[in-house]
């Protein structure tokens, strides 16, 4: 593919991707043919000397299509986009300009560990950002991932579901919900464990829904038994499983928690 070519379809990329919502569908056609332009010229994984500029737009490419893969919810297409990119953020960082894009995408990727739970690496990438520790507070799109690992660690769940609408950038709530995810799957089980039934209300503040309608299909994901006429969800029995635990003190306390952080937000 000759270098106007691939010039022409970068542009097509830039417009398509910048449009008001941008056109998901054409961007990952054009980014198709836009990878093999990059293996062909030698820019996919640069080595030695090439123009600025054609690294430029290299760099561009790939960061446009880490950030469409979150928009189309494809994160092993995130990985290896986020993969390619190290040899301009690292090996090339010095001799390219600076990328508005390129801690918005470091950021994902230390969020997508978080989803993972893969803390240790997360740590070890955190470590090897090309900025200095007392820095990272100062950058939103750092401190962001940051906040949440300390909150999941404490275990601080609503401060997690909070953050979501505090993101840098609408493609890190892709990740933040996900999080939820997790978080929800964890309290059901405690809950299982703890209550035979809760009302709706109660169980909805303890899993962070903000209508009946969503608490009442994961309900049904975990094969609770709702009562609406008594407004009441009987967990499933689980014979000598059940573990004994004060529930009132727990309800209480957790309840009482839960609405005043309701009432500071």
């Amino acid at each position: 593919m000759a270098q106007n070519q691939l010039k022409n379809l970068y542009n097509d990329l830039k417009r398509s991707f910048e449009a008001k919502p941008s056109d998901l569908k054409r961007c990952g056609t054009l980014l198709s043919k836009l990878k093999i332009g990059l293996i062909e010229t030698g820019l996919l994984t640069p080595q030695g000397e090439h123009n600025v500029d054609d690294l430029v737009v290299a760099r561009d490419i790939l960061e446009i299509g880490a950030i469409w893969s979150i928009r189309t919810r494809d994160v092993p297409s995130f990985d290896r986009y986020f993969s390619q990119l190290q040899t301009f953020y690292t090996d090339y960082g010095s001799v390219l300009p600076p990328s508005k894009n390129e801690y918005p995408i470091r950021g994902l990727n230390l969020i997508r560990l978080l989803t993972q739970n893969r803390i240790a690496d997360f740590h070890t990438t955190l470590e090897s950002l090309p900025i200095p520790a007392e820095a990272i507070a100062d950058n939103q799109f750092i401190s962001h991932p940051v906040n949440l690992e300390q909150w999941l660690m404490e275990g601080s769940y609503s401060k997690v579901w909070n953050a979501r609408e505090r993101a840098p950038v609408e493609e890190y709530k892709y990740f933040v919900d996900s999080l939820m995810g997790t978080i929800r799957n964890e309290i059901a089980s405690c809950e299982e464990a703890a209550y035979e039934s809760l009302p709706l209300k109660d169980a909805s503040t303890l899993l962070f829904f903000s209508n009946q309608s969503e608490l009442l299909t994961f309900a049904q994901q975990r094969g609770w038994q709702v009562d609406l006429s008594k407004s009441l969800i009987t967990f499933a029995t689980k014979g000598e499983e059940q573990v004994e635990i004060p529930k009132e003190k727990l309800i209480s306390s957790s309840l009482a928690y839960a609405r005043e952080l309701e009432q500071i937000v």
